[in-house]
C-alpha cells in the first residue's frame, strides 16, 4: 500500500521543456510518442474541468498563514507568505489531508503544538464551504448555468472522448460525497457513471495511483492505453508512472483567459505532461491529434 501513498513532487523531467503547437490552437505538444490507441482515461477534478472550488488556494493560504504566524518561531510575514506560497504550488493535485499533515509538520517545526491533522482539514473545509456555497446553490437551483463553473471546453472533450468510445474515470483529492455531489451539479457524472473516485478520511485506502492500478488491474491492460488529465503534479505523475500518457492543464482559474500559469506549467512538465493546454476550448482539435 505504501506505493500508493501520494509522494512529494519530484522533478523527472525538464521543467523548461519546450514544445510544438499545433496551428491555430493554444495545444503545445511536448511529446507526440504513444498516440492513437487510448481506451481509458483518467481525469483530475478541480482545476481541471470543475471551477466550483476555484479559489480553495487562497482559503488554504489564510488558513496555513494564520495558523504558522501564531507559533514561536515563526519567520517574517514576507518569508511566511512565500514558504506557504510554495508549499501550496507543490502539493496543489494531492488530497488535503496531506496538505494538512505538512502543516502540522511546520507548526512542529516553529515551536508550537499542532492540532492533529483531521482538525485542520476540516476548519479548511468549513471556510471554503462558506466562499463556494453560493456557487453550489445556483448550480443547484439553475440561477447558475453548469458552463459558468466548467473549465472552458469541458464538454466538447467529455463528449468527444465519448464518442470515441474511451471508458473515463475521476479521481479527485477533494472528498470522496464532495466530489460525487459537485460532479452532479455540474451534469458530468453522466460521462463517468460510478467511476468517480474522491478523498476519504483513511487517506491510504485512496489516491489517484490506486485507483490507477485498479483501473489497469480489474480491466487487464497495460499503461499505454491510459490517457490523463490534470493541472496537479500527482494525477500527472501518476499517469506517465505506468506508461500512460499526460495533457497538462496549465489553466489561470481565475482570470480564465487562455493564457498559462507559468508556474503551474513548469510543475506539470517537470513530472512529464506530454501536452499542455489552457482549456479544452480546442477539444476538437486535440481529440484528432490524440487519436
Amino acid at each position: 500500500m505504501a506505493d500508493y501513498l501520494e509522494k512529494d513532487y519530484y522533478e523527472a523531467y525538464d521543467p523548461n521543456a519546450k514544445g510544438e503547437f499545433i496551428p491555430n490552437t493554444k495545444i503545445e505538444v511536448i511529446r507526440s510518442e504513444g498516440r492513437g490507441h487510448f481506451t481509458h482515461a483518467l481525469f483530475d477534478f478541480d482545476g481541471t474541468f470543475s471551477l466550483i472550488r476555484e479559489g480553495w488556494q487562497t482559503i488554504m493560504f489564510g488558513l496555513m498563514f494564520e495558523v504558522l504566524k501564531s507559533t514561536p518561531n515563526h519567520e517574517s510575514d514576507e518569508e511566511l507568505t512565500k514558504f506557504i506560497d510554495t508549499l501550496i504550488l507543490e502539493t496543489t493535485g494531492k488530497q488535503t489531508i496531506y496538505q494538512m499533515i505538512d502543516l502540522a509538520e511546520e507548526v512542529k517545526k516553529r515551536g508550537g503544538i499542532p492540532l492533529e491533522p483531521l482538525d485542520y482539514k476540516k476548519e479548511y473545509s468549513d471556510r471554503l464551504m462558506v466562499k463556494i456555497n453560493d456557487r453550489r446553490e445556483g448550480l443547484r437551483n439553475k440561477t447558475i448555468e453548469r458552463e459558468e463553473l466548467l473549465v472552458p471546453g469541458t464538454l466538447d472533450m467529455l463528449r468527444g472522448l465519448k464518442e470515441k468510445g474511451v471508458t473515463m474515470y475521476c479521481a479527485s483529492g477533494t472528498d470522496d460525497h464532495f466530489c460525487k455531489e459537485e460532479a452532479h451539479l455540474l451534469g458530468v457524472d453522466e460521462f463517468f457513471g460510478d467511476n468517480i473516485y474522491g478523498a476519504l478520511d483513511d487517506y491510504k485506502k485512496s489516491s489517484k495511483a490506486l485507483v490507477i492500478k485498479n483501473i489497469l488491474e480489474e480491466n487487464n491492460l497495460s499503461g499505454e492505453v491510459l490517457l490523463g488529465f490534470g493541472d496537479g503534479f500527482v494525477e500527472i505523475e501518476a499517469v506517465k508512472s505506468v506508461g500512460g500518457y499526460a495533457v497538462g492543464i496549465a489553466i489561470d482559474e481565475k482570470n480564465l483567459n487562455r493564457q498559462i500559469d507559468e508556474r503551474k506549467k513548469s510543475r506539470l512538465l517537470g513530472v512529464g505532461a506530454d501536452i499542455i493546454i489552457p482549456d479544452f476550448l480546442d477539444a476538437k482539435e486535440l481529440i484528432t491529434y490524440l487519436f
